[in-house]
């Protein structure tokens, strides 16, 4: 084994140069409270269980993993403080922080990491189960070790050790328990520089500075309050009166963007979603109705007009993907054919498989307003074009249930793509990922071997010319499969007073961005 000394320098050194630029103009200064907006609700807060945006966005900081990521995707320390990869690529060894504690006070070790991913993830959550399929052994040779050993080299499993992919788990409360079912769900207890105090259903949710958290300093907030306003315009108001002093991605119609972000100490980024690329589309449900048709599939991404939605309903941001694939990573298929908006191509497709009027079900998103124009315009798109359409609305809960049930026929989603195909787009179309339980797997319910081929091979190649050609080759299958519609990849700006600084330090964003957060007073 080769000890990467000098790698794990240059980033750590990458991560302070991306969080210096704030810190070296004014010196961080502890108190204050952060008044969010979170729309929606979330579902729930234990992370491990939980993958909503909603619910990364608040636990993110209540939780932790080994790594967090830069910009550019670069690793930085996170309960690891170092890490060594072998010379053939197989084994990955995480040299852990020796003084972490649990919001319970109990001690942070090895065991927790193996516990975490060899089991409780393992059953829980489908991405992270396809991450760790690469997996041999997880081990933990003392109590501030852990080795990671892979059943061949995985070049993106690096990536994979943020908090909303491998969130750690206390071991000495959920072992042995019913992890769906057990009492803590309803307080959850992490690392993290915040440490959960209340929820008032429907009001707020308090998170509490950790005072007994392990760097030094940190976290500077005393408190975040997340503020469940159900209303945009009320939201907005809150942020124009000061009631609110951050607004993530989502809290107000797109519209309002413009005039908020010009008001006097107010400022707007659209960093912090490099990791995630956040990627809207539809579910097509292939197992039965029409849209188990590949020409109804088709005639769906004809008669969309993805341009309307981009230019009136998302205000601008964000762009049409031509495919499966954001046009961020660096596997993308630049050169893939886009769907064009074609009502008569749709309608030429739904008359080729002799569509009867068979009524599809549509299922809106609950994610406020502008998703429910989105569903309300292509309602009016495919119902253009002689589809017959039954809007099915519900509320976030419902929403996963009914997913998770493969209850739909049509489904608004958005999934983030985590950099690279193995680690957020894979699990889409594997296979091997199709189970009840979960919205966020293959729940579309396509299958085709080469695809599970292609994905399966590309993930484990390390030239990268051969990686690009088998992802050509998938993207390809997929565009003319079309097992769901891309309709969008998100821009999502974040909108915060001035005043609050350094609040994303992190390709994830406020995901994880409140430890390094301070307000000027």
């Amino acid at each position: 084994m080769t000890l990467l000394s000098s790698v794990t320098g240059r980033l750590t050194a990458a991560a302070l140069a991306f969080a210096a630029p704030a810190v070296a103009q004014e010196t961080p200064q502890p108190g204050g409270v952060a008044n969010v907006a979170i729309q929606p609700e979330p579902p729930g807060l234990m992370l491990p269980l939980v993958q909503n945006a909603p619910t990364q966005r608040v636990a993110g900081n209540i939780f932790e993993g080994l790594l967090r990521y830069d910009a550019d995707l670069k690793p930085m320390p996170q309960l690891a403080t170092s890490w060594d990869i072998s010379d053939d690529g197989l084994t990955y060894t995480f040299h852990l922080h020796p003084d972490v504690k649990w919001h319970d006070g109990e001690a942070f070790s090895a065991a927790d990491v193996v516990f975490s991913a060899d089991v409780f993830l393992r059953e829980t959550n489908p991405r992270t189960r396809a991450i760790l399929d690469h997996v041999d052994s997880i081990e933990a040779p003392d109590e501030k070790t852990v080795v990671f050993t892979l059943k061949q080299p995985f070049p993106a499993f690096i990536q994979a050790f943020e908090v909303g992919t491998l969130p750690m788990v206390p071991r000495h409360i959920y072992e042995g328990t019913d992890f769906y079912n057990n009492p803590a769900n309803n307080h959850p207890i992490g690392t993290g520089p915040f440490e959960f105090a209340k929820w008032d259903r429907g009001s707020v949710i308090e998170l509490d500075k950790n005072p007994d958290y392990y760097e030094a300093g940190k976290p500077y907030l005393d408190k975040i309050y997340w503020h469940v306003i159900p209303d945009a315009a009320s939201r907005a108001a809150a942020y124009e009166n000061g009631t609110l002093n951050v607004m993530p991605a989502g809290s107000v119609e797109n519209f309002d963007i413009p005039r908020l972000s010009e008001m006097d100490n107010s400022c707007m980024t659209e960093a912090g979603n490099e990791y995630f690329n956040p990627f809207a589309m539809l579910w097509l449900n292939n197992r039965e109705g029409p849209t188990a048709d590949k020409r109804f599939r088709q005639a769906v991404m004809y008669a969309i007009d993805r341009d309307f939605a981009k230019n009136v309903l998302w205000n601008g941001l964000g762009k049409v993907p031509n495919g499966p694939f954001s046009s961020t990573l660096a596997s993308h298929d630049d050169d893939l054919e886009p769907y064009p908006y074609d009502p008569d191509k749709a309608e030429a497709l739904l008359d080729e498989m002799g569509y009867d009027g068979e009524p599809v079900r549509l299922l809106p998103l609950p994610y406020g307003e502008t998703w429910t124009r989105w569903a309300e315009a292509v309602r009016q798109n495919l119902e253009d074009v002689g589809i017959n359409i039954e809007t099915e609305s519900s509320d976030v809960a419902g929403w996963n249930q009914k997913i998770s049930d493969w209850d739909y026929d049509i489904a608004f989603t958005y999934l983030f793509q985590y950099g690279d195909p193995s680690l957020g787009i894979a699990r889409t179309y594997l296979s091997s990922n199709i189970a009840k339980g979960s919205p966020w797997n293959n729940v579309e319910g396509y299958e085709n071997p080469q695809v599970d081929k292609l994905f399966a091979d590309a993930a484990v190649e390390n030239d990268p010319d051969q990686r690009q050609a088998m992802y050509d080759q998938v993207q390809q299958i997929l565009h003319d499969d079309v097992p769901l519609a891309w309709i969008m990849e998100l821009a999502q700006p974040t909108l915060y007073r001035c005043s609050v600084h350094d609040l994303i330090t992190t390709g994830i964003g406020l995901n994880d961005g409140f430890k390094n957060a301070w307000i000027e007073q």
